[in-house]
Order: structure tokens, then C-alpha cells, then sequence
């Protein structure tokens, strides 16, 4: 099920808040304690989350219980009475290899597998037979918060979870179940327990959620055409190519950040309260500060999980280039078993190394403070024709194309159409205003006023119309 569909947003969405705000009612009239309201809420959470995953396929739910078996038993392990370190050590190691092991067979066999045919077609031995397996939607979101968990109870910076019900709940949680933000357990641990609710806080959590509909659907749709036409062209000139590769830069940013916004509102209008993920990453003035502000709760995770126990920048410099090296070839595959990601990867990796070799005396860093973010969104560009390319020889033709391989100076009458249509135009000019300026989504809802509500139900209303006149909506995130 996808949020920006009339089934969630007029069946599913509102069954479940009508349920769930009358609980508390059904509670007092059968003479229920607070502690028993919370934990039928959670429940009815739990049952809507897994109605909401099994959408796509029931079978889907198997897998993600299985998780939430194995990381809600290592936590019941690691904190059992007399528990020695060489035993919890065993435990969270087997917690981890088992999660991992979960997500690498679903993401990476079939990337396997082509990559082993490859090799043995070209020492001349036969093929092995091809198994296809299908990549459930969010198994890479749902196996990292199950990963948090695990080592967070172990390193003791997270409590066990009071039952299995609620882990799981905090785990199938539909807001950000298929495509994030990464929740850590210990961040909601005790909202599990007891949140708060009330008009103000479920006002602003509706105008997050509409706030990011109306940018999926009015912005990040559209964009996408126009960075489809681009990267389907069989021929594209220089300006041609940077303009697609703009549209899709934008297109990606107004899509998950979309989502991430209206998985943050649903979450406030449920009584939780998630970290941001998003914090103006085209505003960046390096690649380092762009992984402070994109998909945060991915790259603290990488940060936390990875970088930091591989020595971050203890252990000298060239320990240092290799760790961000490693932590940025394994975000990249983390996007997706395929190559381009994995070259992704490593062009963030090679310039969060320069950078840090060059340090704050570098040339780069004495620019002006306009140009520093103009030439950070270059080389964002630039990342981004590997990520959005099949293959690598397509990105190796795109960003040819981008600097003066193309076969034309400008497109043919028929993609300069899809490219420079009036509408498109006027959408790649809103967007990159919306881009420049500094309030974000989740500061703008988080004060809800009388103009900003009418405002805000003028535009949401047109987004639900054109809801229903696009034919295609899907969240490019869902395949990760």
C-alpha cells in the first residue's frame, strides 16, 4: 500500500486513527488501566502495520516476524541474569549474522549469482542456473532498526523491550515500515510505553503529512517524467543532459523527502515522535556536509554502526580514508545489488576522502559560501546519474553527454517536448525556489495558524486531484 493512493488515504488511514483514538474510550468504559490503553493501542498499531505490509504480498509478514523473532530474543538473552560477556558476546553476534544473513539472501543472491555467471562465462565454463528471489519492500529498513536494537541492548544504550507485541509494533510501524526513516528502538523506547496526544500535536503532524503528499504528487511526479526523457534518450547534448539530471535531482529529494515527512506526520498524529531525515542537503557547501543533512538516519546508522567501530578517525589518517571508503562502497550497495550503486558509493567515498585529506585550509573551503554550495551541488549531480542509470555503461554515455560527448547541442524536437514543456519548466523553477529556501517542511508544520491551515488545504486539495489523474505514483525508495 502506498501513501499517496486513495485507498490509504481515504479507507485504511482513517479506520485505523478512528480506532485508535477510540480505544482509550473502549478502555474506560471496560475499566482498563492506562498501562492496558497503551498496550491495546500498540496492539491494534501492530495489526494495521502488518495489514498494511501483507498489502503487497502476506507472505511478506513471515519474513519481517521472523526478524522481529530473532531480534526480540537476542535482547531477552543479552539482558538475562547472569549473562557472562562471552555469552552475550555469541548472542549478538548470532543476532546480527542472522538478520544480515536474512537481508543479504532477499537483496544480494540474484546479484550473486549474475555476477558468478559472468565470471564463469568468461574462464569459459557453463552457467549455473539462475534463481530468481524477490526483494520484499523495506526488508533493508526494517533488518537495520532490528540491527539497532540488538547492539544498542548490548552495548547497554537501549532497555529490552517490556513485550514481544510491542517490538514488534515498533518494528512494523507503517509510517516508516517500507522506506524509513531508520528508527532507532532506544529513540521511541519509552513512547512505547507512554506518549503524549492532543489537537496541537495531531494538527501539525497532519499538515507534516499533507505538506509531503503535496510535494510527492505535485512535484516529485511530474519532475520524474521529465528525468525519465532524459535518461531513455538514445542521444543528448550538453544542456539536454544537465537539465535531466536536475529534474531528477530534485525529483529524488521531493520523493523521499516526501515520504519521510508524511511518515514523521503519521507518526506525530500516532503520538510519536521520529528524528528528521531530511535537513536542506542541496544547501550543502561539501559532500561532508551533504551526509549531515540527506537521509540522516541512514548515514548516523552507518556512522554509529559502522564507521565508528572500524576506528572512525582514531587510528590515523589512511585508517580513516579506508574506513570512509568501506562505510561508503557498503551505503552504496545498501541502495541496491547492482554496480551502479556501488560506483555511487565509491565517488562519495573518494571525495569525503579528498576532503578530509585537504582539511579546512583547502582552497575549496575558502570559496565564497554561494559558490561552495553551487560546486557541491555539481558533484551531487554528477553522483546522481550513477544512481539513476541502469547500468554503467548508461551512466558512462549520460555523463559524456553531461560534458560535451553528446551527439547534439540541444534535443530533437520531440524530447526537447518531454524536456522543455511550459508546465515542467514552471515546476523545475518552483522546486529548485523551494530547494533555495531555508524554512524546511517539519519546521514550517510544527506550528499550525489559521492562513498556514488554509494554505495548506488549498494546495493538499489539489494534490488529491492529481492523484487521481496520474497513472503511476510509486516511491522510488520502495526498491531499496
Amino acid at each position: 500500500m502506498v501513501f499517496s493512493t486513495h485507498i490509504f488515504l481515504f479507507y485504511f488511514l482513517p479506520v485505523v486513527l478512528a480506532i485508535y483514538y477510540a480505544l482509550p474510550w473502549v478502555g474506560h468504559v471496560a475499566g482498563l488501566s492506562e498501562e492496558a490503553v497503551s498496550r491495546t493501542r500498540n496492539g491494534w498499531l501492530l495489526i494495521a502495520s502488518y495489514g498494511f505490509y501483507g498489502w503487497w504480498n502476506p507472505w511478506y509478514v513471515l519474513l519481517m516476524l521472523w526478524v522481529t523473532l530473532v531480534s526480540h530474543a537476542s535482547g531477552l538473552l543479552l539482558t538475562q541474569p547472569g549473562a557472562g560477556p562471552r555469552q552475550r558476546a555469541w548472542v549478538v553476534v548470532a543476532a546480527v549474522g542472522l538478520s544480515l544473513g536474512t537481508l543479504g539472501f532477499f537483496k544480494y543472491f540474484n546479484f550473486l549469482q549474475a555476477n558468478l555467471n559472468a565470471v564463469l562465462g568468461w574462464l569459459g565454463a557453463g552457467e549455473l542456473r539462475l534463481l530468481e528471489v524477490a526483494l520484499p519492500i523495506g526488508i533493508s529498513f526494517y533488518v537495520f532498526q532490528a540491527l539497532s536494537y540488538s547492539l544498542d541492548v548490548y552495548r547497554g544504550h537501549a532497555p529490552p523491550a517490556r513485550s514481544l507485541p510491542d517490538f514488534a509494533c515498533y518494528l512494523a510501524l507503517f509510517p516508516q515500515l517500507v522506506a524509513g526513516p531508520i528508527v532507532r528502538y532506544r529513540t521511541v523506547a519509552d513512547q512505547l510505553v507512554a506518549r503524549s496526544h492532543g489537537w496541537e500535536k495531531f494538527a501539525s503532524g497532519a499538515a507534516l503529512f499533507m505538506l509531503g503528499f503535496s510535494k510527492k504528487v505535485l512535484l516529485a511526479n511530474p519532475l520524474g517524467t521529465v528525468a525519465d526523457a532524459a535518461f531513455g534518450a538514445q542521444s543528448l547534448g550538453t544542456f539536454d543532459a544537465w537539465f535531466g539530471v536536475t529534474a531528477y535531482a530534485f525529483q529524488i529529494y521531493f520523493d523521499f523527502s516526501g515520504y519521510s515527512d508524511m511518515a514523521l506526520g503519521l507518526g506525530r498524529m500516532l503520538g510519536f515522535e521520529f528524528l528528521k531525515n531530511f535537513n536542506a542537503p542541496y544547501h550543502a557547501e561539501s559532500l561532508t556536509d551533504f551526509w549531515r543533512r540527506w537521509h540522516i538516519s541512514l548515514s548516523t546508522f552507518l556512522r554509529d554502526y559502522l564507521y565508528l567501530p572500524l576506528g572512525g578517525n582514531r587510528r590515523g589518517s589512511r585508517r580513516t580514508y579506508l574506513n570512509l571508503a568501506v562505510v561508503m562502497l557498503l551505503g552504496g550497495l545498501w541502495h541496491g545489488a547492482h554496480w551502479t550503486f556501488v560506483a555511487w558509493g565509491a565517488y562519495h567515498g573518494a571525495w569525503l576522502i579528498l576532503e578530509r585529506w585537504q582539511g579546512k585550509r583547502s582552497l575549496y573551503a575558502r570559496l565564497p559560501h554561494a559558490l561552495r554550495v553551487a560546486l557541491t551541488f555539481g558533484l551531487v549531480l554528477v553522483s546522481w546519474v550513477f544512481f539513476r542509470s541502469a547500468t554503467l555503461p548508461e551512466a558512462g554515455r549520460y555523463l559524456a553527454a553531461m560534458f560535451g560527448g553528446g551527439e547534439a547541442t540541444f534535443a530533437g524536437a520531440l524530447l526537447a517536448a518531454e524536456l522543455y514543456g511550459r508546465e515542467t519548466t514552471c515546476l523545475l523553477v518552483l522546486a529548485a525556489g523551494l530547494v533555495a529556501q531555508r524554512q524546511q517542511a517539519h519546521d514550517w508544520a510544527a506550528r499550525l495558524t489559521v492562513p498556514k491551515a488554509m494554505a495548506l488545504a488549498v494546495v493538499f486539495g489539489v494534490a488529491v486531484l492529481a492523484m487521481f489523474a496520474q497513472s503511476s505514483n510509486p516511491f522510488l525508495y520502495f526498491q531499496f
